[in-house]
């Protein structure tokens, strides 16, 4: 599968390749009538949707957070907030999540945000031997170790999805 259309340089792939951390790229062609972009890069690139995460910015008593969970699933507000140690979570608007990462909706990865942010991870993770996150621009996912995402984003992992199959 070629690489067409995609320079492999985005600050998500740039974290990885400072820290030398192992990771594969998969692009695929985002089609921007996709109603969901994490469930279109699972069938995309057929790939079981469990593996794949989205990553959402979450507003936690007035400071952004990163929530990443499967995309067989959603975000569960209040165990996110739980998760944080607060009592309530809402979804972040849209152009302060963009302010924020650097990057755009459906492209936003948990890796080289702009401004850092509390990253907390769906804990279905942990038992994975990989896992698939946004390589910072839509059409692009990187698959990676979940235990590298958690150390290089500073997360902490919490069941925060909910499941979908």
């Amino acid at each position: 599968m070629g690489r067409k259309g995609f320079s492999q340089g985005t600050p998500a792939t740039a974290v990885l390749t400072a820290a030398g951390v192992p990771f594969v790229l998969h692009p695929y062609s985002h089609d921007p009538s996709a109603a969901s972009y994490g469930a279109e890069a699972a069938e995309a690139l057929g790939i079981d949707p469990v593996r794949v995460f989205k990553t959402l910015m979450v507003e936690v008593e007035g400071r952004l957070a990163v929530g990443v969970v499967p995309v067989s699933g959603n975000l569960d507000l209040k165990a996110f907030a739980s998760a944080m140690g607060a009592k309530k979570a809402t979804m972040a608007d849209p152009a302060a999540a963009e302010r924020r990462t650097g990057y755009v909706l459906g492209g936003i990865s948990p890796l080289g945000q702009r401004q850092s942010s509390p990253t907390v991870i769906d804990h279905s993770a942990l038992a994975l031997e990989t896992m698939l996150v946004s390589g910072g621009k839509r059409g692009l996912d990187i698959e990676m170790a979940p235990a590298e995402l958690i150390r290089l984003t500073g997360a902490i992992t919490a069941p925060i999805g909910t499941g979908r199959s």
